[in-house]
This record gives structure tokens, sequence and C-alpha cells, in this order.
């Protein structure tokens, strides 16, 4: 039971460490700056929190889901409407904050923009500052200005650092030529994933037993699929 509460061992080195924090450092500090250039400073640092949360996504997991391009502009525009209609309806109360915290989680789930830091989003901008309430639904324009410039910052830094963003939804598969048939496959095992996570040096957002979990689950379902073609055939 202790063993589970360990931390995994992470698949890259203290240079990836690096880019990242650089590049979340860098993130931040340009969103946050021109947000409070257009709409003041105090406004600028009540986001802080959300944004910094999102650089965490975009610079050091940029492969994951929760890091693409809609998931934040989408996580963050749902996570605002929602709350600050809330806001309007039931006050700006620890509950309705709350509850505009769960309204977005659905929403974001069903227009498939899940993005984490929204959901905090959703909690302040419902429990909000002086001045970001004086603004009412303007609040919309630093919300999306500071996810916009974060987005940019992150499309940026991390092609000119040499990690591709943003991940398409699914990856060419290399066609094996008919003279070079297959060798027969060995299971892959958690072992076998981490050292190759390891030789790619970048942050994914999964873990090798999970990874092995669904190669072992794939080679079953082929394997199923195949014999089902064959009994079909000699049917």
């Amino acid at each position: 039971m202790l063993a589970r509460w360990l931390p995994a061992a992470i698949n890259t080195r203290p240079s990836e460490w690096s880019r990242a924090a650089i590049g979340m450092a860098l993130g931040t500090l340009l969103s946050v700056w021109l947000c409070g250039q257009v709409f003041g400073i105090e406004v600028a640092h009540h986001l802080i929190g959300p944004l910094g949360a999102s650089a965490v996504l975009l610079f050091a997991v940029s492969s994951g889901a929760l890091a693409q391009p809609w998931s934040v502009v989408g996580g963050y525009l749902s996570a605002s409407v929602v709350s600050l209609l809330v806001a309007h309806v039931l006050g700006r109360t620890l509950g309705s904050a709350c509850l505009a915290a769960g309204m977005a989680l659905v929403l974001m789930c069903w227009l498939r923009c899940l993005h984490p830091p929204a959901g905090a989003l959703a909690l302040i901008l419902v429990l909000a500052d002086p001045a970001t309430i004086a603004m009412d639904w303007k609040a919309l324009g630093p919300v999306m200005l500071g996810a916009s410039i974060m987005l940019l910052s992150a499309l940026a830094y991390n092609n000119l650092t040499r990690i591709r963003y943003p991940k398409g939804a699914a990856e060419p598969v290399a066609v094996v030529p008919a003279d070079h048939p297959p060798v027969e496959s060995q299971a892959i095992t958690a072992q076998d994933l981490k050292l190759a996570l390891a030789e790619m040096e970048a942050f994914f957002d999964v873990t090798p037993e999970d990874l092995e979990q669904l190669i072992h689950a794939s080679e079953l379902h082929a394997k199923r699929r195949s014999i089902g073609e064959v009994l079909s055939r000699s049917a």
C-alpha cells in the first residue's frame, strides 16, 4: 500500500526540466504583464494562479490532451461564461463558486476542452477582487487575453526549442514494405517503455504502466479480430 504513494521516476533529463521552467517563467511573465498593461495590474495579478497552472501544462507536458490549444481556449472561455452567469444568478459566495467550478467541468467535458486550470479560474471569477467584479462581463477580456498570450508563447517557445506543439490527434504510422515482412513481435514491458521514453527526452502525460496496459489490450483485440476473420473465411 505504501509503495503506491511513492512517485514514479521522471523519464526526462534536467536539460528538459530547465527548458520547460524557462518557458513557463517567460510565458507567465509575458501574459500577466500584457494583461496588466491593457486591463490593469490588479486584474492581471488576480489571474496569475490559473495562468501559472496552464503554463506548467503548456511547457512541461505539452504532448498531453489537456495542454492542446482547444483545451486552453475552450476551457478558459467555458469557465468564464459559466462563472459569470452563476455570479449573476446566485451571487458571489463560496457555494456558488464551487457550483460554477463543477458546472464548468461538465461543460468542458461536453465540449472536449478539459483544462484543469480553468476550474480554478471559475472559482476565482466568482470570488473576484473588486476591480474584476466592477468589469462584470468585460472580465472576459483579460481572461481570454491572458490565455491567448500564454498559448502563443507556448507555440513559439516549444517549437523553437524543438518540441513539436500542438500535437495532432493521431500520428502517421510507418508502412512496412511488402518485401520486408514484420518479424515476430516480443512482448513489450513497462521497462521497455521507460527506456524508450528516456531516449525521447520529453514530457509525456502518461505513465509507462498505462502504455503497457494499452499495448497489451490492443494486442488482445487484434488477436481476437484476426481469429474472427479466419473463422469467417473458413465458414
